[in-house]
């Protein structure tokens, strides 16, 4: 709540040109917060804003940033800047921020770079973003199991300063392959003049290089992790991965899915210029106009039953919308179940099953209700008994389609929380119209 009036008074400094007063404001600020205050802020403003900060806040300031607002301020940074930002950030977070720039600015910063810190980055820019490697630092500390406890509680003490997250430490042998790990927490409460080998633990295992950023959020929120190793194909540690990044890609998949049902980019800027942001939403709004002409042109097929029963157009929208929520429902439960690694082959067939008998019996439920009512205002009993078995059917069919439409998309490498609504919505439209008005052209010829 704080920071929310904070924001506001900064703004207000902004638009009113008191300078002094929004620097003093800033200066009280977290990095987060000031992301949050530049992407806050009209594109004017975040440069004048951005002029405001030192250097230093600069280079933590921009991992927080979007992607795209990201961008903005990349495209006005020299090499040296870039050079400098790589001392402030984690290797991770940096290799983030190379991944934007073009590849000749790349290679750049990488050669102004030292021979240490360069390996550093291009071990993380070697693995994809959305993998292990990617997410991983290489700022691991290592020990060996022949060391005694006391020798490395000396070789802790002569360090300036820990790797932030570093709840334990990774045991490596001579050709650094993985061993095991060896909790602070022992190392303090142990005998020292143990050797790590008697208190090391080798259950905890490491994480494939590979292994995609979903797998990596699953394994730390089911294990309660806060840093695993990372290791590569032959065994070797390569780095480790903290609880820190692994909260950001839960809270990207999150805004993800959400952002992906309206067609919307994860980075996408709120105040992004007019024409970048209608340019992504016309692909969008092209695809709904042609699935909401092809639920069209099955309308225009029972014309004639629709002029003969103008009931009828009152009821369509209501079989077409129970269809698409129930529907929705299901999808949303298989989307999600899919990425909790709940739903597989396995038991696809035990939960459509379900949702089967659950659609059934909701549509049992409100068709009855419906039908009384549509027979009741209309005095039309044969009008009560179309709207019932059609909405009986399409709840039905919603759920079918919810159940399998997101391993079908999987399958074909679509992502079903982008493709799966619009989909679901063209099925349940298309199929309630056309049940709808088929039975009653039956039914009134």
């Amino acid at each position: 709540m704080e920071f929310r009036k904070q924001l506001k008074r900064i703004i207000r400094s902004l638009d009113e040109g008191s300078w002094d007063e929004m620097k003093y404001l800033i200066t009280a600020l977290r990095n987060h917060e000031i992301a949050t205050l530049i992407e806050s802020t009209p594109p004017k403003g975040r440069h004048l804003i951005w002029e405001l900060l030192d250097s230093e806040t600069e280079n933590q300031v921009l991992q927080h940033l979007s992607e795209e607002v990201r961008g903005e301020f990349l495209d006005s940074m020299d090499t040296a800047e870039l050079v400098s930002a790589a001392g402030e950030l984690d290797t991770d977070d940096f290799a983030d921020i190379l991944q934007q720039l073009p590849d000749t600015i790349t290679q750049q910063v990488l050669s102004s770079m030292d021979a240490a810190d360069r390996a550093r980055v291009e071990a993380v820019l070697s693995y994809s973003e959305d993998s292990a490697g990617g997410l991983m630092n290489t700022d691991a500390i290592t020990v060996r199991p022949r060391h005694l406890l006391e020798l490395v509680l000396r070789y802790l003490r002569r360090q300036q300063d820990l790797p932030q997250m570093t709840d334990e430490l990774i045991v490596v042998n001579s050709r650094d392959e993985y061993v095991g790990v060896l909790p602070l927490s022992l190392l303090l409460t142990t005998d020292p003049s143990v050797t790590v080998r008697e208190v090391m633990n080798t259950e905890v295992e490491a994480l494939p290089v590979d292994l995609p950023d979903t797998e990596v959020a699953r394994i730390f929120a089911e294990e309660d992790r806060v840093s695993a190793p990372v290791v590569d194909d032959a065994g070797k540690l390569v780095g480790r991965i903290t609880i820190d990044d692994v909260v950001d890609v839960i809270i990207e998949d999150a805004d993800e899915t959400i952002l992906a049902r309206a067609g919307l980019d994860l980075d996408e800027d709120t105040f992004s210029p007019i024409l970048k942001s209608t340019r992504r939403r016309a692909i969008w709004l092209g695809v709904n106009l042609v699935t909401a002409l092809l639920a069209s042109s099955v309308i225009s097929l029972f014309e004639e039953t629709i002029v003969k029963v103008v009931a009828l157009a009152v009821l369509m929208p209501v079989v077409a919308s129970m269809g698409g929520i129930a529907g929705t429902q299901t999808l949303t439960l298989v989307i999600r179940g899919l990425a909790l690694g709940h739903i597989a082959g396995s038991n696809i067939w035990w939960f459509l099953n379900r949702e089967f008998l659950v659609a059934l019996l909701n549509g049992l439920l409100w068709a009855a209700l419906v039908a009384i009512g549509a027979s009741y205002i209309f005095d039309d009993m044969t009008l009560g008994f179309v709207i019932s078995v059609a909405m009986v059917l399409n709840l039905v069919i919603a759920a079918i389609a919810g159940s399998l439409l997101p391993s079908i998309l999987i399958k074909m490498n679509i992502d079903p929380a982008l493709a799966g609504g619009v989909i679901l919505t063209t099925i349940t439209d298309v199929a309630g119209f056309f049940v709808f008005l088929g039975l009653a052209t039956y039914a009134y010829a």
